[in-house]
């Protein structure tokens, strides 16, 4: 196995003892267009998906360059192979369940539209004991969420964790009129919602625990993520899906590098990069560095709801964007005669809101609001999800 540096190196400087000056180090224009290799061999009844990807450079506007148009096999020692293939996702390979047998081992072939063969070496399968919970603590200043597992058999041991959040969330006024071109008419709740909408993100942090050190294998309230007690993730309701593996000794250590490399950096008592190895190698170069790691195994989960009532009444959510009070716009300018309505909501400036009448009921105008305060589908999605409850 090759081993290569981590292309981000953060230094500080430490002059007279205790005086600390700020470094910024010059940021390289090269781009070494090394591949990156993310998956899991899914051994039991879940899909397998393998991502392939490219560096770039720190300060290239693109943040993803993805590979497309490989072939990507799953193989075993007992000279079976399984076929992936490309998804709607860009970059993205999958298959159906394999069910693979728990007695063989399993590699990933890669063959790049450009004939680079990369090969990972051959890894055993961990099956995963179940997620015993996903529990909470509401804390001084937010909410703390934690995993919560044990293997009766003592073989798991190293264990990693992904998660899905969604939550529940609103806009800051209620839009219940929309500009059809023509004119200012009522919007249909159910099918033009703009009120209600979900948001969706996917962890970015690396999550590991061991119980190496103990007499049995129990993993009990490993953190897991935290969300401030302002955030809009927990004003109405919020879920948590999280996935759990089962590693080798040599996997974990490669997460556990890998973290230490990606999240523990920023002062003089903080980790140095270090040399990361991974278990993927260009077959045809064995000098050239490829990022990632390949395990194979199965995948448990448990998905957990935290609605909020069941938080500090204390709490105060904080909306992301600085709304002021809604506007008043009329039909007709009393003044210029001109359909000030037709100058703000047909052109989008501002969403009508509500109503504005006479004193015989006649409607004269609409309030209206920017977009980011009255359209929560600027930052989610208002189809609610199959699994929300």
């Amino acid at each position: 196995m090759k081993k290569f540096s981590i292309l981000g190196l953060v230094l500080v400087g430490v002059i007279l003892f205790c005086c600390k000056k700020a470094y910024k180090p010059e940021v390289t224009a090269v781009n070494y267009n090394y591949l990156v290799v993310e998956g899991l061999i899914n051994t039991g009844t879940d899909s397998t998906f393998i991502r392939l990807s490219r560096t770039v450079v720190l300060d290239n506007k693109n943040t993803l360059k993805v590979e497309t148009g490989a072939t990507v096999t799953v193989e075993s020692d007992a000279n079976q192979s399984y076929n992936l293939s490309d998804v709607r996702v860009a970059g993205t390979y999958a298959s159906a369940p394999l069910n693979l047998s728990v007695n063989q081992k399993y590699r990933v072939r890669i063959k790049t539209s450009k004939g680079v063969t990369y090969l990972s070496d051959f890894v055993e399968g961990r099956v995963s004991p179940v997620v015993d919970s996903v529990s909470w603590k509401a804390t001084d200043n937010g909410l703390q969420l934690y995993t919560n597992t044990h293997d009766a058999t003592n073989k798991s041991r190293y264990y990693r964790w992904e998660y899905n959040e969604t939550w529940q969330f609103r806009a800051k006024y209620f839009s219940g009129f929309k500009a059809d071109g023509k004119a200012i008419v009522p919007r249909n709740s159910t099918t033009e919602n703009i009120y209600e909408c979900w948001g969706n993100s996917i962890s970015s942090s690396i999550v590991l625990a061991s119980s190496s050190k103990l007499v049995n294998d129990v993993i009990y309230l490993n953190p897991l993520t935290f969300i401030t007690s302002d955030s809009e993730k927990i004003g109405v309701k919020y879920s948590i899906l999280v996935k759990q593996y089962a590693l080798t000794k040599e996997a974990f250590e490669f997460w556990e590098l890998l973290k230490k490399n990606t999240e523990n950096l920023g002062s003089i008592f903080d980790a140095l990069p270090s040399q990361l190895t991974g278990n993927i190698h260009n077959i045809s170069n064995a000098a050239e560095p490829v990022i990632g790691y390949i395990s194979a195994g199965t995948v448990t989960q448990q998905r957990i709801f935290v609605p909020r009532e069941a938080l500090p009444n204390a709490w105060r959510i904080k909306y992301p964007y600085s709304c002021s009070e809604p506007d008043s716009i009329y039909t007709v300018n009393p003044v210029t005669g001109s359909r000030d309505e037709d100058a703000v909501f047909q052109t989008k400036s501002l969403l009508p809101l509500e109503a504005i009448t006479n004193n015989n009921g006649a409607v004269i105008g609409h309030t209206g609001a920017g977009a980011q305060c009255a359209d929560c589908t600027i930052r989610g999605t208002n189809k609610k999800p199959g699994f929300w409850q």
